[in-house]
């Protein structure tokens, strides 16, 4: 393992992940009545990344599925969740599991997402599967302590503060939806 690889491949992954970007959407999900485990989006998060690492080409085309393809698919569930931040309408409807947000969205498509999938097929390419998996756990770690801390925040942003950040995010996802997408349709 080589530490520049590893800081390499953690900064890289952390900008795609954007976990604090994210902070809104979490406040926002809770505010709706779900619960968010931290360690069960965490692991879910780090299974979906670890087996995409390395069966993701081969899934996908077993499917006959390109990855622009579905870095499209995630775009438009993205797009659907900003789409509720900022007209405040309910796309994805809460059940009685408390899970479910632990799962979806949380674990996918926010944090293990098509982006941070494409991402990793794209550092296969450039960096050792051993500098990869290290960025990821310390990606994890990352995304833990912050869904730890969302309540947290959220009381110290209040609900008014919360209100705005939603808003103003759900429209920076529209537009990271967006860009996914027509990124990939000019594949």
């Amino acid at each position: 393992m080589e530490i520049k690889a590893i800081i390499s491949v953690t900064l890289i992954l952390f900008s795609v992940i954007d976990i604090i970007g994210n902070i809104p959407v979490i406040i926002s999900l809770k505010e709706k009545g779900n619960r968010i485990e931290p360690g069960k989006t965490t692991i879910t998060s780090g299974c979906i990344m670890i087996l995409f690492l390395f069966f993701g080409e081969g899934i996908l085309s077993l499917f006959g599925v390109d990855v622009g393809s579905f870095a499209i698919a995630g775009g438009i569930v993205i797009f659907i969740i900003g789409l509720e931040m900022v007209l405040g309408v309910d796309f994805f409807h809460s059940s009685d599991d408390a899970e479910e947000a632990s799962i979806v969205p949380m674990a996918f498509p926010f944090i293990a997402g098509a982006g941070t999938l494409t991402t990793l097929l794209s550092l296969r390419a450039e960096f050792s599967i051993e500098n990869i998996i290290a960025g990821i756990v310390i990606n994890l770690f990352i995304v833990f302590v912050v869904i730890r801390s969302s309540d947290w925040l959220q009381a110290k942003i209040g609900k008014r503060g919360a209100a705005v950040l939603r808003k103003i995010f759900g429209i920076i996802l529209l537009a990271i939806a967006v860009k996914l997408i027509k990124s990939n349709l000019l594949i």
